[in-house]
């Protein structure tokens, strides 16, 4: 029977409580974002993730030596595989919205949600602002 080397890997959030003066919220929010101090860093570690696959490797303790394989999909984070799912499922709903011919409703409730997340979809992979 084989062995292989497996790299498990949860995540611990850290965090910091600081007050920011700020005309709005948004401008707080910026504000503590671009903040680097972390000196007064805690572990929050009642919020800490799921156990995941980070590494595989054929053999027996063989990380540095042996031939990485693939990870299967369910074994990888959970955060992660919605993140890469989300592409997908984005280009899905830009190619409804916009096809001329769908048997998709037509009712301006629909087109005007379908826009308003097509926009944010775009603004979160651009690392941008919500649009308004």
């Amino acid at each position: 029977m084989p062995f292989f080397t497996i790299r498990t890997t949860y995540r611990l959030p850290m965090y910091r409580l600081r007050a920011y003066e700020a005309n709005t919220i948004e401008h707080a929010c910026r504000l503590a974002i671009s903040d680097e101090g972390w000196s007064d860093e805690e572990a929050d570690v009642d919020t800490s993730g799921d156990t995941y696959v980070s590494g595989i490797w054929q053999g027996a303790n063989t990380i540095d030596r042996g031939i990485s394989i693939a990870i299967p999909s369910q074994f990888s984070e959970t955060i992660q595989r919605k993140a890469d799912h989300f592409e997908t499922l984005l280009d899905i709903l830009k190619m409804m919205a916009q096809a001329p011919n769908s048997n998709l409703p037509k009712s301006a409730f629909w087109r005007t949600r379908a826009e308003a997340a097509i926009a944010k979809a775009e603004a979160i992979l651009a690392r941008a602002r919500d649009p308004d």
